[in-house]
């Protein structure tokens, strides 16, 4: 027998809300919280918006699933002493079709958004710093990690959104070398600088 239309809805569904979080992804990135409007993640995903507020209840739940998802995808998908380069090559723009690697940028484009924005920037903060924090067999290692955190945030933000020159069009490659090697300092457990491509 053929499918079922309650299955098929129920695909259609699940692609649908796929579409949804994967268009809110790449606009909130780009644009951030504020400037990112429900009718254009609707447009790019290919639906009405109404679907938006159906799956997600409204904006700010739909960015929450958007934080969480992408920055724990990064968290469970990244090896921990690779998780540092991988999120700042996801600030720097190269790489960025992998799961996850836009979590921090969009983190960056929409941390004075509100409350519960706020709340959901500290959640994957402190996710992203428990796992750097197992990088160091140092006694002050929550503070390394807290330490490294920052300065890939401080980059991001002189990239991202300030546009600072000559950061803003350096080669990937060589920024992550430079902070790579600068960081092994604080996280003894990072690869040695050039390890990836």
């Amino acid at each position: 027998m053929g499918t079922t239309v309650s299955e098929g809805q129920r695909r259609d569904a699940r692609n649908t809300r796929r579409r949804l979080l994967e268009a809110a992804a790449a606009l909130f990135a780009e644009r951030g919280y504020e400037r990112a409007t429900v009718r254009d993640i609707a447009d790019r995903a290919g639906v009405n918006q109404a679907l938006l507020f159906r799956y997600f209840g409204s904006k700010r739940a739909l960015f929450g699933e958007v934080i969480a998802h992408n920055g724990e995808e990064q968290l469970r998908t990244t090896p921990p002493d690779e998780l540092l380069e991988a999120a700042l090559r996801g600030l720097l723009g190269h790489g960025g079709r992998e799961p996850g690697s836009r979590a921090l940028a969009t983190l960056l484009r929409s941390v004075d958004s509100g409350d519960e924005i706020g709340t959901a920037v500290r959640a994957i903060s402190d996710d992203y710093a428990r796992v750097l924090a197992s990088l160091s067999s140092a006694d002050n290692h929550e503070l390394r990690a807290d330490l490294a955190l920052s300065w890939l945030l401080g980059i991001g933000m002189m990239r991202v959104l300030v546009g600072k020159e000559p950061l803003t069009d350096a080669d990937p490659d060589e920024v992550c070398a430079l902070v790579t090697a600068a960081l092994g300092t604080l996280l003894d457990g990072l690869p040695a600088a050039g390890g990836r491509p």
